[in-house]
């Protein structure tokens, strides 16, 4: 099996993983957990993880040029992104949230034309201007106070900044991934995320009555902590030594199907128009913004 085709399965299953989280990790805020616990409890998590695979990996040590890069994926991957995306989610639907994170594709390009100068064509503004709508449509109209959703709007709102966030994410950490080994990158990029999340989410942690939460709970906490994060980021550094950051966003585009697949059947959310008018404006932005050029003749 070549190395493309690996990254392109690692990819899919990373997307897959995030499609079902939508659900899971909406079912235990804020009845179990606080968003912002439950962000410490990824991030140290995942930590221990990474370091603990880290000496079967090669010993690298990141040069000084890289750590100012460092700590810019750490702020905007493994911060703003988690702390944000979390909230968002409590205060919206699964299927919302699973809606607006496709953006993220179209928000990479947006910044992969500021950052390297990338062409953007008259089809894909197309996109972006209704890719964007798709997702406003969601917040302006979005506003039943259904599943365990206080505050929609404001919560659709979170999860675009997130989306912002986690596709900057994605162009700062790409060059790395050519320079060092993944379990590498993500040991480091976990330690700081500890360090800089503990003491914005350190009280919601220490809320959280952990003696009183049932082995069901704990289990989908625990798919949170290793299947949400630790492997999702660890198949998608995996997978960005072989493909380019707008093609990792792209598969995204996995995640609404699979969230509504699985919250519909889980009886976690439903469907109305709203969201399936929003959705198909998304993808076809999302779709246009990724379509490649035909070659001239």
């Amino acid at each position: 099996m070549n190395k493309r085709l690996l990254a392109i399965l690692a990819a899919t299953a990373a997307s897959t993983i995030y499609g079902i989280n939508h659900t899971v990790a909406k079912n235990l805020m804020p009845e179990y957990i606080q968003p912002f616990g439950f962000i410490l409890l990824r991030v140290v998590g995942a930590a221990i993880l990474f370091w603990l695979i880290s000496f079967w990996g090669p010993k690298e040590k990141i040069a000084t040029s890289d750590w100012p890069r460092i700590l810019g994926c750490t702020i905007f991957g493994m911060v703003i992104n988690m702390l944000l995306f979390f909230k968002g989610l409590s205060m919206t639907t699964p299927i919302n949230s699973s809606v607006i994170i496709t953006i993220t594709p179209i928000l990479v390009l947006i910044l992969a034309a500021v950052l390297i100068r990338e062409r953007i064509t008259v089809l894909k503004t197309a996109g972006i201007i209704i890719g964007l709508a798709g997702a406003v449509s969601l917040i302006l109209f979005g506003k039943e106070q259904t599943f365990n959703a206080p505050n929609i709007p404001l919560g659709n709102l979170l999860v675009i900044v997130n989306a912002f966030s986690y596709g900057l994410y994605l162009i700062l950490v790409k060059p790395l991934t050519s320079k060092y080994h993944p379990f590498t990158i993500m040991k480091w990029l976990f330690l700081l995320a500890v360090i800089i999340n503990l003491p914005l989410t350190l009280n919601e942690f220490l809320e959280v009555e952990w003696t009183s939460l049932s082995p069901e709970v704990m289990g989908r906490m625990a798919f949170v902590v290793v299947g949400t994060t630790f492997l999702t980021y660890l198949l998608n550094v995996f997978a960005l030594r072989q493909l380019s950051a707008a093609t990792i966003s792209a598969f995204i585009y996995l995640q609404p199907l699979i969230a509504i697949i699985y919250a519909v059947a889980t009886g976690a959310d439903t469907l109305n128009l709203t969201k399936i008018a929003a959705a198909i404006l998304v993808f076809a932005g999302v779709y246009m913004v990724t379509r490649k050029p035909k070659p001239v003749v």
